[in-house]
C-alpha cells in the first residue's frame, strides 16, 4: 500500500494506482474528460490537472502514478485556473450550440464547465470544420463537435479490435474519424455504437428516428405495434435519474401505452422462441456429426447479436457456417408479428408498422439488412435506442417515475425467465442450456437455482462442461457426451476465440458471443455512460427478474407452444425456416 496526503487529507491506495485512484479515495471530486476507467488514462485532455509538492508543472492526474509519500492539492487557486483556462480553450474551438444539440443536458464538456463556473467563452479560436457523416443507418458523425478525447478511438482498436476511427493529422488539425476523411460506411464499422456510448459530447451519436415513430402513430391507416428488449428494463429507469439495475418492467409496458402503441410485445417471446429454434439447430448439428458421421460446423456460433455477426462477414468469412442460422430475437419478432399477429388481426403485413426499443445501435442496422423481409415488407421498420426510448417519453410529458405497472400484450408478451438473461454475457448460453439438456435428457439442468455460473459475470472469454447422462431414446447418441460451451463478450475477446477454433487450439460444441461489454446491458444505444459498477448492477437487475418468475425455461412456455401449434408446426420446419431463419455474406474490408 501507498500513503500519499491529498489535500491534507491522508490515504492509502494499491500500488499501481494513479494519483486520480486517490483523490476519489480522499473524496475528492477531480473533472475528466478523456479518462475512461479501466479502459484509457492517457491525460490527453488535462481537464485532470492537479498539484503535486515538489512537481515544477501540474500533471494530469489519471496518466500519473501514485508513488509513497506523493502530496497533492486539487483545488488552489493555480489548479483551478489551470482546470479552466483548458476547458476554455476546448469550448473556443467546440460548436457550442447547445440548444439544438442532442447532448444538451447529457453533456460532459458542458457539466465540466458548469462546475467550473464557467460563463463565458474568452477566447475565440478556430471552429474545426464541420462535417456531418449520415452514411450508416445506426450512428451519425458531427466533427464539429469533437473534442479528440480519443475516447472512441480506444473503444474501437482496443475492446472491439475494429479500428473505424483513427487520430489523423496533427495538433489543431487532428481529426477523429474514419482513415482518409472517408465516410463510417467505406470503411470496416460494425455499427455497434460503443463509440457514441462513451463520445463525452455530440460528435457520434445513434441515428435517431423518433420523428419516424410519432409520424406511423399519428397514421390512422397503420397498425404501430412495439416490441422491446430484456435488458431495456434494467436501464430506461437511468434516463429518468433511477438507480443503474433498477427494475422498470410494468413502468415501461405503461409509458408505451401513454404513447400510442397499438401493442407492447417482449422481444422475450421471441427469445424463448429463439431457443427453441437455436437448440433443435444445435441438436440437429450434433446428430448429424455423431451419428451420421458428417461433416458439420461445429462449434455452432450464436446470431443473436447484429456487430458480432458484422464482425464475422468482415474478419471471418470462412467461419460463416459456424454461426447459427437463427435470426435475433429481435428480427423473429418483427417476421412474427407481420404475419402470423398480421393474420390475427385480418391485416396485411404492410399495414402493421414494427418498432423496436434495443440497447444495441447495430440493431438499426439489422433491421433494414435485405435479408430481413420473411414477411413480403421490411420485418422491423423503426429500431429506437433506450435512449431514444427515455426521450420520447420526456417529449410526451409522462411523468415515468410516478407510472403504474401493466402487462405486455397477448399473445406475443408472455416469456421466460430464460428469456430475460439474454441481456446478459451469457444469458443466451444458460437459456439455451436450460432447455436442451431437459428435451435430451428429461430433467431440469443440475446447477443451482438454474444458473450456469462460469458463464456469468464480466470474465472477457468463460468456458462450461455439461454432461449428458441417463438420455432420453430419442438422443442415445448424446449418452456419455460432454458438452463443451465457451462465452466471449466484446469483439476483441471474440476475436481471440474464433482465431482458437480455427487454428484448431480450442474444441467447443457451441459459443455465444455479445458484441458489447456485459452483453446487450452494456450495448452502444443504453444509457451513459456504463462502467461495470453500472454493468454489474443492471446485471444483476435481470437476474432478479428471472428469478421472479415462476416460468423460467422457454420450451415451457405456453404461447410458444401456442405459436407452433397454431402456425410454425415444429422447430426447424419449413415455415419456420421461412420466417425464423437467415444466412449471411462475405464483406470485403476497407
Amino acid at each position: 500500500m501507498l500513503n500519499l496526503t491529498i489535500d491534507n487529507i491522508k490515504v492509502q491506495v494499491e500500488n499501481g494506482a494513479s494519483v486520480l485512484d486517490a483523490c476519489k479515495k480522499a473524496g475528492k471530486s477531480v473533472p475528466t474528460l478523456c479518462f475512461l476507467k479501466d479502459i484509457q488514462a492517457i491525460g490527453a485532455c488535462r481537464v485532470c490537472l492537479v498539484e503535486v509538492k515538489g512537481q515544477k508543472d501540474l500533471v494530469a492526474s489519471c496518466a500519473m502514478p501514485a508513488s509513497e509519500g506523493m502530496e497533492v492539492f486539487t483545488n488552489n487557486n493555480r489548479v483551478r485556473t489551470a482546470r479552466k483556462v483548458v476547458v476554455e480553450l476546448l469550448l473556443s474551438e467546440h460548436d457550442g450550440d447547445c440548444q439544438t444539440c442532442d447532448r444538451n443536458d447529457d453533456c460532459e464538456l458542458q457539466q465540466v464547465a458548469r462546475d467550473l463556473g464557467i460563463r463565458s467563452i474568452k477566447y475565440k479560436g478556430a471552429k474545426a470544420e464541420r462535417h456531418n457523416d449520415f452514411s450508416t443507418p445506426a450512428l451519425v458523425r458531427d466533427s464539429s463537435k469533437c473534442i479528440s478525447c480519443r475516447r472512441c478511438v480506444t473503444v474501437c482498436s482496443q475492446i472491439q479490435q475494429v479500428s473505424a476511427l483513427v487520430p489523423q493529422y496533427r495538433g489543431y488539425k487532428t481529426i477523429i474519424g474514419p482513415a482518409f476523411a472517408h465516410q463510417l460506411d467505406s470503411v470496416t464499422c460494425v455499427q455497434c455504437g460503443q463509440c457514441s456510448a462513451v463520445c463525452p459530447v455530440g460528435a457520434i451519436s445513434e441515428r435517431e428516428q423518433i420523428d419516424e415513430v410519432w409520424a406511423a402513430l399519428e397514421d390512422p391507416a397503420k397498425t404501430v405495434v412495439v416490441q422491446t428488449a430484456p435488458a431495456i428494463r434494467a436501464a430506461l429507469g437511468e434516463c429518468f435519474g433511477m438507480e443503474p439495475g433498477t427494475l422498470v418492467t410494468g413502468r415501461m409496458v405503461t409509458a408505451l401505452r401513454q404513447l400510442g402503441f397499438d401493442a407492447v410485445f417482449d422481444t422475450n417471446f421471441s427469445a424463448d422462441l429463439t431457443i427453441m429454434e437455436e437448440g433443435s439447430e444445435l441438436l440437429s448439428r450434433l446428430k448429424k456429426a455423431l451419428v451420421d458421421k458428417k461433416e458439420v460446423a461445429l462449434p455452432m456460433f450464436t446470431s443473436c447479436s447484429p456487430g458480432w455477426i458484422s464482425f464475422m462477414e468482415y474478419y471471418f468469412p470462412d467461419m460463416l457456417d459456424h454461426l447459427s442460422t437463427c435470426k435475433s430475437p429481435q428480427q423473429m419478432m418483427g417476421a412474427v408479428v407481420k404475419t402470423y399477429y398480421a393474420k390475427k388481426l385480418g391485416k396485411k403485413p404492410e399495414e402493421l408498422f414494427m418498432v423496436s426499443v434495443m440497447p444495441c445501435t447495430a440493431k438499426k442496422f439489422e433491421a433494414q439488412r435485405g435479408e430481413m423481409n420473411a414477411s413480403g415488407v421490411q420485418d422491423v421498420d423503426v429500431v429506437l435506442t433506450t435512449r431514444e426510448l427515455g426521450k420520447m417519453i420526456r417529449q410526451a410529458g409522462i411523468d415515468f417515475e410516478h407510472l403504474e405497472d401493466s402487462e405486455m400484450d397477448s399473445p406475443l408478451g408472455l416469456s421466460s425467465g430464460a428469456a430475460d438473461i439474454f441481456a446478459n454475457t451469457g444469458g443466451v448460453m444458460e437459456a439455451a442450456l436450460r432447455t436442451v439438456y431437459e428435451l435430451v435428457t428429461g430433467r431440469e439442468l443440475p446447477c443451482k437455482n438454474l444458473h450456469v455460473s462460469p458463464v456469468a459475470g464480466l470474465e472477457g472469454i468463460k468456458e462450461a462442461k455439461i454432461t449428458f447422462e441417463n438420455v432420453l431414446p430419442d438422443f442415445k447418441f448424446l449418452e456419455g457426451v460432454t458438452a463443451c460451451v465457451a462465452v466471449a463478450h466484446t469483439l476483441r475477446n471474440a476475436r481471440k476465440l474464433v482465431e482458437k477454433v480455427r487454428a484448431g487450439e480450442a474444441h467447443y460444441h457451441f459459443v455465444e458471443v455479445m458484441t458489447c461489454p456485459g452483453g446487450c446491458i452494456g450495448g452502444g444505444g443504453q444509457p451513459r455512460i456504463t462502467t461495470n459498477e453500472v454493468r454489474l448492477a443492471r446485471i444483476a437487475a435481470i437476474y432478479k427478474e428471472d428469478e421472479g418468475k415462476k416460468l423460467r425455461k422457454s420450451h415451457e412456455n405456453k404461447d410458444i407452444k401456442q405459436i407452433y401449434g397454431e402456425f410454425l408446426g415444429q422447430p426447424l420446419g419449413k415455415l419456420s425456416h421461412d420466417l425464423l431463419h437467415t444466412h449471411y455474406h462475405k464483406r470485403d474490408r476497407t
